[in-house]
């Protein structure tokens, strides 16, 4: 057993899922599951019961997760405790409010245990307008989404250039059309039985994509909203359709079927200004990568 081990079979938990936790963390699937199978002969039990493609936890693996999580902060704290920053004072932070719902809850328990000198402050808002924020100088850094590359069209997305942050690539989003309850499965947009799209503010990059996925809908309205909870209300009552990452609709827990689908992945950076140094941010940075259980490399920017 190993603290490598250890971090592939917590993703494995938190996605259910080995393609999943495998793009997450950067392996093949083949990797990740070979290692859950060592780490299973190294137990003598096994830690998931397997259906199809899902994986949720057995008894055993249930108890587990509880020491493998405990084992992944002792080890964070190993870490620092040779590697000491002088991390202190204030770490202005933006990020999308589906990012600070769905991935920030464990990482500022966790950032505030290993360093109580330093005071975050949040602040949410869209992508466009949290990258902005970052250049002003009102902000140390921030969580911001992106396209993949490989299906960027630079013309729609060139106010997202990277060229000027230093820019780390964190997460990788499941983008999920939302339809309302009973509306028959959708290929394209020209299947779509509702012609309300509810989005969240301009400059949102998920708004981007669905208005891009839904441009070729007939007579297409725009309903702006506030909250996911409120854009997955309009949906539940039948008045519109929608897109949100999945990590955020698995915790809205609507009490109803709803009907969702594939739209493509987004990928979440953690930005801040070229040439900056903060051992805050890096202690900021060091406590996300920990959190989605792989060590995080910087991405070319562009």
């Amino acid at each position: 057993m190993d603290l490598s081990s250890i971090e592939i079979f917590k993703a494995v938990a938190s996605h259910c899922s080995v393609t999943k936790a495998a793009a997450a963390l950067g392996r093949v699937p083949s990797n990740v599951t070979t290692r859950i199978q060592q780490l299973e002969e190294d137990l003598g039990v096994a830690l998931f019961c397997r259906d199809g493609k899902k994986m949720s936890l057995t008894r055993e693996g249930s108890i587990f997760l509880s020491y493998a999580t405990r084992l992944a902060d002792l080890a964070e704290e190993a870490k620092q405790a040779v590697r000491p920053l002088a991390a202190s004072g204030m770490l202005r932070v933006g990020t999308m409010e589906s990012t600070a719902a769905s991935r920030l809850p464990d990482v500022i328990r966790r950032f505030g245990s290993l360093w109580p000198d330093v005071s975050l402050q949040l602040t949410m808002g869209a992508t466009r307008e949290l990258m902005l924020g970052v250049l002003a100088e009102e902000l140390d850094c921030a969580l911001v989404a992106r396209p993949p590359q490989a299906s960027l069209d630079e013309t729609r997305y060139a106010d997202l250039d990277l060229g000027s942050f230093d820019a780390r690539r964190i997460y990788v989003e499941d983008l999920i059309l939302v339809l309302p309850p009973k509306h028959p499965d959708v290929k394209a947009a020209a299947d779509l039985r509702v012609g309300t799209l509810a989005v969240m503010e301009p400059g949102c990059t998920y708004r981007r994509m669905a208005e891009e996925w839904a441009q070729d809908a007939a007579s297409l309205r725009t309903l702006e909203l506030g909250s996911y909870h409120a854009i997955l209300a309009s949906i539940v009552a039948g008045n519109a359709f929608g897109v949100m990452p999945r990590s955020v609709f698995d915790l809205l827990r609507w009490p109803v079927d709803i009907v969702t689908g594939e739209i493509g992945a987004v990928e979440t950076f953690l930005v801040r200004r070229k040439g900056d140094r903060s051992d805050s941010f890096e202690a900021f940075h060091d406590v996300l990568i920990a959190s989605r259980g792989r060590d995080g490399l910087p991405l070319p920017s562009g």
